[in-house]
């Protein structure tokens, strides 16, 4: 029985974090506003959500990413320096930039000139959240 729950235990230390935001309510509005620059294409190129969108990056396997890391995509010098400093998108600096990326940038960084080039903002946390969980199905 002990072997058991020590398996169990480190199972579950295994396992990634649940992200706290509903997936399907992530999904309604992913593409109700984020397609417009953004799509979520595999490594084959398949595109999965979104149309073929390329303001933003692709956020095929954003979730636990160096931040300003995606191939082919002209991220701030702020979001690069995100990345040299190796910050990664879990769901506290998901939901913090997409709420608000300049000001989320320029308080990460300690950088009042800090700047992003994503303008839109999410409007709630709860919703910041959704969008997360929604993105964490997308995984390499």
């Amino acid at each position: 029985m002990t072997k058991m729950m020590l398996a169990a235990a480190l199972a579950l230390l295994a396992a990634p974090a649940l992200a706290d935001g509903d997936a399907d309510d992530g999904e309604a509005l992913f593409n109700r506003q984020c397609t417009s620059c953004h799509l979520i294409a595999n490594g084959a190129g398949e595109v999965l959500a979104g149309r073929s969108a390329h303001t933003g990056p692709n956020l095929f396997g954003v979730v636990g990413r160096t931040i300003g890391t995606e191939e082919g995509f002209n991220y701030s010098d702020a979001m690069v320096a995100a990345g040299v400093a190796g910050m990664v998108w879990d769901e506290e600096s998901f939901v913090g930039y997409v709420q608000d990326p300049t000001e989320w940038l320029r308080t990460t960084l300690s950088d009042p000139r800090a700047r992003a080039k994503m303008a839109f903002r999410v409007r709630s946390s709860d919703e910041a959240e959704d969008l997360y969980a929604y993105l964490s199905g997308f995984t390499e």
